[in-house]
């Protein structure tokens, strides 16, 4: 157990933040904003976007989820010396891709099992909490958007937008993030901002700084603006 005393507290290190937005929005392309070394694990093969950019991509094999998962965590905390920051890319395609391959092995070959559903909460849960345990490193996760309705304590019913991942691991994940922000695309502009104060109709949150609503090229400028040496630049002073 280790004890720290909150003057000595960053809020712009090792921050946890959830994107999430339909498909196109430009989640994957925020990553180019990003400052220091990056790493992305490729959950959806979405990597393409990020040519021409000095990113390291792992490229994900979709057809054994459970094998790589295993393989990255793994070497996730050597990976962790050598990064500034980690990218999970996305959440709701490796969810997907989970119960298809459950399905697979079920006894008809396509329909999950009754076990597959708890055993996905149990699965999720440790790789995020082995994910989020990691030290020194930034991490942001990516999901595709969903529209759930809830239902409050008065009865009143209305429909939410949050991250499109099933809700038995959905609210523990989004407890255990500093920033949840919605991607959004302002129509006149075509300029990309994120939500990150939430209300009825939008899953958001921001405990890092002030800010309500940010441009997306802005988003990762989290609390000081002291500017803090990346692990490239440290390296390359040594």
């Amino acid at each position: 157990m280790e004890i720290t005393n909150a003057k000595n507290i960053k809020r712009n290190k090792s921050w946890r933040v959830i994107i999430y937005s339909k498909p196109g929005i430009g989640k994957t392309s925020s990553i180019k904003y990003l400052k220091g070394k990056t790493l992305v694990l490729d959950l959806d093969n979405s990597a393409k976007v990020l040519e021409g950019l000095d990113i390291d991509v792992i490229e994900f094999d979709r057809s054994k989820p459970e094998e790589e998962l295993v393989e990255f965590l793994k070497q996730a905390p050597e990976l962790a010396r050598q990064y500034d920051n980690l990218v999970i890319d996305n959440i709701s395609s490796l969810e997907k891709d989970w119960f298809v391959e459950k399905g697979r092995k079920s006894h008809n070959g396509i329909s999950n099992e009754l076990q597959d559903y708890s055993q996905w909460t149990n699965y999720f849960a440790r790789i995020m909490i082995t994910a989020y345990s990691l030290k020194d490193i930034n991490i942001l996760t990516t999901a595709w958007e969903t529209q759930n309705d809830v239902t409050t304590e008065t009865g009143q019913t209305f429909s939410q937008y949050a991250p499109q991942i099933r809700k038995s691991v959905r609210d523990g994940l989004l407890g255990m993030a500093d920033v949840v922000g919605r991607v959004v695309v302002n129509p006149k502009t075509g300029g990309r901002g994120v939500i990150l104060q939430g209300n009825d109709g939008i899953f958001a949150k921001n405990r890092l700084d002030d800010r309500k609503l940010a441009p997306i090229e802005e988003l990762y400028n989290f609390g000081s603006k002291q500017k803090e040496p990346t692990k490239k630049e440290e390296k390359a002073g040594k």
